[in-house]
């Protein structure tokens, strides 16, 4: 369910850039993608995630966009969840670079 209600997130967060920056896709998108994130590592590990004293700027920079986008204001709201989404997530960056890296060298993949 939760792997679900990101996909479906993520897919609504693009369609609504996609169709000028539309407010309700936009809120319906991030409503989504957290509900999902919470169905996926629990309540608690979420809670924990997002108020880390070290995360903190991040988290009120991604909940303040999302309360922009959901007062119809998206781009400002998109932009401010960005930079909150980055603050947030800037850790797990190198590994997930790090992961990508490493599909060189599967061998069907390293020949493409």
């Amino acid at each position: 369910i939760g792997v679900g209600l990101v996909g479906f997130g993520l897919f609504f967060l693009l369609f609504g850039v996609l169709l000028y920056f539309d407010a309700v896709l936009l809120a319906f998108g991030n409503l989504l993608f957290l509900s999902g994130l919470v169905f996926i590592i629990g309540f608690r590990r979420t809670f924990t995630f997002f108020f880390q004293r070290p995360k903190l700027k991040g988290t009120s920079f991604f909940f303040g966009g999302l309360l922009v986008v959901l007062m119809r204001w998206p781009i400002l709201g998109m932009l401010l969840e960005a930079y909150g989404f980055v603050t947030l997530f800037r850790s797990f960056f190198p590994v997930a670079f790090g992961f990508l890296g490493s599909l060189a060298n599967i061998p069907l993949l390293s020949q493409v």
